[in-house]
């Protein structure tokens, strides 16, 4: 869903009021999305306060990621108990932290997955922050933004290209990040064929980057609806997931957190080819065969979060190629249906709740 809306920052003259509590959701128990009783609850909350070098933001809009999913269903381990889910947060800030100093009250910023690194281990000091043995994760390690409120070290946010009106932004902020990192993972070359396993909220996007530059791209995923659309946006074919494309392919990115299609995927490539796996979970890896899927110098790699610097570039080139998620609006409140669709895995797009306006 394209909008040419035209978001301007909304400096405030005064702090507004904040209220002491808010609306949230909060992972009760990990299980199932569709289990009962349900593994989320719906409650309410204090607002946070925001600590030295944060800031306190007004949710507007919030994706919903399938690491969310993961998340709820405990395929990754709970690393703070009764999390509020939510990493792809836009909002305006109405309150300041102590040292804060990047942001004015009514700016519109995002909040992204990446939360928070250290700066100091090697991997920071090398530009690698994504591998961060101290990292830290919005929706994982701290709450999110199934809420109505939620902080951000302002050091870790993005500032938000006033093209993208809120809702259509909040799925850049991790299914575009993420995407964008994968794609430069795989080792695209100008020209190529590129071959996405899954399409959901990052793969079309990743699809739309790759378009844009003159890049053939092949989809294949389990989803007849998601078939049509990859379809619809311009791909040159879509099949099953465990098919073999109409033709080889120079690059690869798995993102359905499925390890059963790593040598179908590998089968696919060219000699010299890349084939990336852009998820943070996924199910193990079968048996390969060293001839059949390894050989003639093919790579496989995985995908690891994303440096603020991948964050910048992206939403810069997003902002200068207008590349939109087509999306599918949902309140707060039944954000645990949204979770619901996404496990389905027919998506067309991505799910976003609304649950401010700006």
């Amino acid at each position: 869903m394209k909008s040419t809306t035209t978001v301007n920052q909304t400096k405030l003259t005064k702090a507004p009021e904040i209220p002491t509590q808010m609306k949230a959701w909060e992972v009760v128990q990990p299980g199932p999305i569709d289990a009962t009783p349900s593994p989320l609850k719906f409650t309410t909350k204090p607002v946070p306060k925001p600590k030295r070098g944060e800031v306190l933001v007004h949710v507007i809009a919030c994706g919903v990621c399938h690491t969310d999913l993961h998340v709820t269903e405990g395929d990754l381990p709970v690393h703070h108990e009764h999390v509020t889910p939510g990493h792809e947060i836009v909002g305006r800030v109405v309150k300041n932290g102590p040292d804060t100093s990047r942001f004015q009250l009514g700016d519109r910023i995002g909040i992204p997955w990446l939360r928070w690194t250290c700066g100091v281990c090697e991997y920071c000091r090398a530009g690698k922050e994504n591998l961060c043995p101290n990292s830290l994760y919005t929706g994982w390690d701290h709450d999110g933004g199934y809420a109505e409120y939620v902080t951000v070290p302002e050091g870790f946010a993005y500032r938000i290209p006033e093209r993208f009106d809120s809702l259509t932004a909040a799925p850049l902020l991790c299914a575009g990040i993420i995407g964008y990192r994968a794609f430069e993972r795989a080792n695209v070359p100008a020209g190529g064929r590129l071959g996405l396993y899954g399409f959901g909220g990052s793969a079309h996007l990743t699809a739309q980057i790759a378009m844009a530059q003159g890049i053939e791209v092949h989809v294949l995923t389990r989803g007849k609806d998601a078939r049509r659309f990859a379809l619809s946006l311009g791909a040159a074919s879509a099949n099953g997931a465990y098919d073999l494309p109409p033709v080889k392919l120079d690059s690869a990115i798995i993102y359905a957190p499925v390890g059963d299609i790593v040598p179908k995927a590998l089968e696919a490539l060219k000699p010299g080819g890349t084939l990336a796996m852009a998820g943070i979970h996924s199910t193990d890896i079968p048996q390969l065969s060293y001839s059949d899927h390894i050989f003639h110098e093919k790579n496989l790699t995985s995908v690891e979060s994303n440096t603020r610097r991948d964050g910048e570039e992206f939403l810069t080139l997003a902002d200068r190629l207008d590349i939109h998620p087509e999306i599918h609006e949902y309140p707060l409140e039944k954000a645990d249906e949204a979770l619901k669709y996404v496990a389905a895995g027919d998506i067309q797009g991505a799910c976003v709740l609304r649950i401010s306006e700006g």
